[in-house]
């Protein structure tokens, strides 16, 4: 046995002051592994698979992407979506004016997580490529959710009689 193999570590964060455990350079706790935190507009059923994935990303990356694959899935049935298929809803969101961007977002998490469980060209045992799929499900929820609560939030300031000019001229 080579001692250099087993070594076992532990550490405080200088940011917050918790503790971790770390196992041949491999964090176990508090295992939140290396994601992004979660937009903090993230619907709470959504939420909770992300940090699912999360507290798994770093021990099972394979199992963090399909995770990150239902959590878009739960996503389009907030959204609006029946939440039956994921590619049928993706597509009714294109239908009704979806950005290509947030399109292609749901598309690689969905192709990617599909892959984690369907073995496919990907692969989905690489960190980096779980780390890109935490983002993407980030970016989906900033585009779809907290921009237009915030712009929306903004716009519902204007006058009155500003809106309802805006609304008249687009009635035309």
């Amino acid at each position: 046995m080579h001692p250099e193999k087993n070594i076992i570590k532990a550490s405080t964060c200088d940011h917050c002051g918790n503790h971790a455990l770390w196992i041949q350079g491999q964090n176990y706790y508090p295992g939140t592994g290396n994601s992004l935190p979660a937009n903090p507009d993230m619907p709470e059923p959504v939420l909770k698979l992300y940090n699912e994935a999360s507290s798994i990303s770093l021990k099972s990356p394979r199992g963090s992407a399909a995770l990150l694959r239902l959590a878009i899935q739960i996503l389009c049935k907030e959204l609006g979506e029946e939440g039956k298929n994921i590619n049928t809803d993706i597509g009714n969101l294109v239908k009704k004016g979806l950005p290509e961007l947030v399109q292609q977002s749901l598309d690689i998490v969905r192709v990617i997580g599909n892959d984690a469980v369907h073995p496919g060209q990907i692969d989905t045992d690489e960190i980096d490529t779980v780390s890109n799929l935490f983002e993407l499900v980030n970016v989906i929820v900033e585009y779809m959710i907290s921009l237009p609560k915030r712009i929306g939030g903004i716009y519902s300031n204007l006058p009155n009689e500003k809106i309802k000019g805006i609304e008249d001229r687009d009635k035309k």
